[in-house]
C-alpha cells in the first residue's frame, strides 16, 4: 500500500507515484490539469485534494503559488493566472497583486467576459481562460470531476490528468493523485503529467518560487492578512442614515463582508444598501456619495 509505495519514493527507487485517498500533511496540496471543453484548452486547476492552509484565503494564495510551479515545470514558461469567482477570491487577488507589486512574477489573465479582470467566472472555466485557475481545493476537486466526466455523464473521468501531484514548501514526494472515478486515459495521463514533471525537475523549481515568493514578502503579506482586524461596524450599534435613491454600485466585496461594509458606511452617514450583482456581492449607494463611499471602503480594506 502507501507505506511501501513512500518507502520506494523515499529510496529513490522510483521518482514519482500514481496513486488515490493520500493522506497529504497540511500544506501540501494537489494541482490538477484538466482539458477544457469549449477550446480543447489545458488547464492547471490550484488546488484539487489536500489543504494548503487552515485559512481559506491563505489556501488559495498558496495554492497559486502551486499552480504556477506545476505550470512552469510542464513547460509554460509564463503561465497565466484567474482566480475563480468563490468566497475569498477579492482578498486573493488584492495579496497576490500585492506580491506582484513587490516583484513576483506573475501575470493575471483577463475572463472572456466583458467587464475583463483576472477574477474568473463559470465561461471561464469551460473555455480554459487563464493557464491557472486558482482555487480552494473543494470547488476544485468538484471542477476536475465534472471536466474529466463530463463527456461520460459522469460516469466516470475520460479525460484530462488527474487531481496532479502534492505540491507544498519543503515536501519532495511526488504523488500524483486519480480517483475510483477515474479510467484508462485518466490514469495514462496522470503518468505522463508524472514523467513531465519529474524530467523538468519540479522540486527544483518549487524552490525557486518559493524563494521568489519570499523575496516579494510573501510571509509578510500573509501575516499582516491575518492581523488585519476589519472595522467592528458589524458590532456596534449603528443607527440607518435615512434612505436615498442608490443607483450606483460598487463591486468586488467578499460576500461574508457585506453587511459589515454596509454598516461602515453606515457609520460615516453614508446610506449604503448590500446586494447582489450578476458579476458577485454589489453594494448600491447614490450617485453622489460614490466616490466617497468607494475611498472609505478602499481605505478600511473591503475593496482594492
Amino acid at each position: 500500500g502507501h507505506k511501501k509505495m513512500e518507502e520506494m519514493l523515499a529510496n529513490g527507487e522510483v521518482d514519482g507515484a500514481v496513486t488515490m485517498h493520500f493522506p497529504f500533511p497540511i500544506g501540501v496540496s494537489t494541482v490538477g490539469r484538466v482539458v477544457t471543453p469549449a477550446k480543447g484548452r489545458e488547464m492547471f486547476v490550484a488546488n484539487t485534494t489536500g489543504t494548503s492552509s487552515a485559512d481559506r484565503i491563505e489556501g488559495m494564495i498558496k495554492n497559486t503559488i502551486y499552480g504556477i510551479i506545476a505550470a512552469k515545470t510542464c513547460g509554460i514558461a509564463n503561465p497565466t493566472v484567474g482566480i475563480l469567482n468563490v468566497d475569498g477570491a477579492r482578498q486573493t487577488e488584492k495579496a497576490l497583486k500585492e506580491l506582484q507589486e513587490n516583484g513576483y512574477d506573475i501575470t493575471f489573465a483577463e475572463s472572456a467576459r466583458a467587464d475583463g479582470g483576472c477574477v474568473m467566472r463559470g465561461n471561464d472555466v469551460l473555455q480554459g481562460t487563464p493557464d491557472i485557475m486558482v482555487t480552494d481545493s473543494l470547488t476544485g476537486n468538484i471542477m476536475v470531476k465534472m471536466l474529466s466526466s463530463a463527456a461520460t455523464g459522469g460516469s466516470f473521468e475520460a479525460t484530462g490528468y488527474g487531481y496532479g501531484p502534492g505540491i507544498g514548501e519543503g515536501y519532495e514526494q511526488l504523488v500524483m493523485i486519480v480517483s475510483r472515478a477515474s479510467g484508462a486515459p485518466v490514469i495514462a495521463g496522470a503518468i505522463r503529467y508524472a514523467a513531465q514533471l519529474v524530467r523538468n525537475k519540479v522540486f527544483e523549481v518549487a524552490k525557486a518560487e518559493f524563494a521568489a515568493a519570499k523575496k516579494a514578502g510573501l510571509k509578510e503579506i500573509l501575516d499582516a492578512r491575518k492581523a488585519a482586524a476589519k472595522p467592528a461596524a458589524a458590532e456596534e450599534d449603528v443607527k440607518e442614515p435615512p434612505k436615498e435613491i442608490v443607483t450606483a454600485q460598487i463591486a468586488g466585496i467578499e460576500v461574508m463582508d457585506l453587511e459589515d461594509a454596509v454598516k461602515a458606511l453606515w457609520k460615516i452617514n453614508i446610506y449604503a444598501e448590500s446586494g447582489m450583482g450578476c458579476t458577485g456581492p454589489i453594494i448600491r449607494v447614490s450617485d453622489a456619495n460614490l466616490e466617497k463611499a468607494h475611498e472609505e471602503l478602499k481605505k478600511a480594506g473591503y475593496i482594492n
